[in-house]
């Protein structure tokens, strides 16, 4: 799936194996049929949870209380400049999503796995907090503000449905340069907010370092950052449960 390809790992649980799989860059629709298929499957006690990876073609979706006064274009002119308009399951306001942007999907049988709702948001923050520090950026979580920040700037955020004890959506992380979209709206219903990366928060460590020789630095992968990522959340996950690791499964996502 998605132009990337695919692969599949398996983050091992108290309860059993959470499939990492890193599907590439893969349009809106395409992504939430296939976490829609998973979460049926995990509420009717069949198949295995999973920690979808992936970049999404430019979208921007709006959680489902999400109001219009967070947008500032019209559909119509969005769809202008190449980004979509989704209306989500998920909670939270309007965010961003695109080349660049890691979006993670946990899909998670949080009932049968005995992980609250708050343990889970919280592995979440952990795993971008523990992302950005591998990439040396020091980000934070900040109270009534679900995801992280870097100072007053937003790098990561988190929004979640749970269907009959199965959570779902997840987190996206900034990875590259390219914020633009984000002056488009008021992301996560915060005016004036200031969006950043990890591409451009190495670009200011490096200003500030006086190695200007480091600025404009090739940003990682996002591919790579969400192979850190995946690590973090099943270390964190583990902390509730067993320890967890991840084996390598082999073959290839479709």
């Amino acid at each position: 799936m998605g132009s990337g390809g695919g692969y599949a790992q398996a983050m091992e649980s108290a309860s059993q194996p959470i499939e990492y799989r890193w599907l590439g860059r893969v349009g809106y629709d395409e992504a939430h049929a296939l976490q829609r298929r998973i979460v049926e499957e995990r509420v009717g006690g069949r198949g295995a949870d999973a920690f979808l990876a992936l970049e999404h073609e430019p979208v921007l979706t709006l959680g489902k209380n999400a109001t219009s006064e967070h947008l500032h274009l019209s559909e119509q002119e969005y769809a202008a400049r190449g980004i979509a308009l989704r209306r989500v399951e998920r909670g939270g306001e309007v965010t961003y999503h695109g080349p660049g942007h890691l979006v993670a999907y946990p899909i998670v049988n949080l009932r049968a796995a005995g992980i609250t709702l708050r343990q889970h948001i919280a592995a979440l923050e952990g795993a971008l907090i523990a992302a950005c520090a591998h990439y040396g950026v020091f980000a934070q979580r900040r109270d009534g503000a679900p995801g992280c920040w870097v100072g007053e700037r937003k790098i990561g955020a988190v929004g979640v449905r749970v269907e009959r004890g199965v959570a779902w959506h997840g987190l996206a992380l900034n990875v590259g340069r390219d914020l633009e979209a984000f002056t488009l709206i008021n992301p996560c219903g915060h005016a004036g907010m200031v969006s950043t990366s990890i591409a451009l928060e190495r670009d200011w460590a490096a200003v500030a370092a006086g190695d200007r020789a480091a600025v404009g630095a090739d940003a990682p992968s996002v591919a790579e950052v969400a192979d850190v990522a995946a690590r973090a959340y099943a270390a964190a996950i583990g902390a509730y449960l067993v320890p967890a690791t991840m084996a390598a499964m082999g073959g290839a996502g479709g």
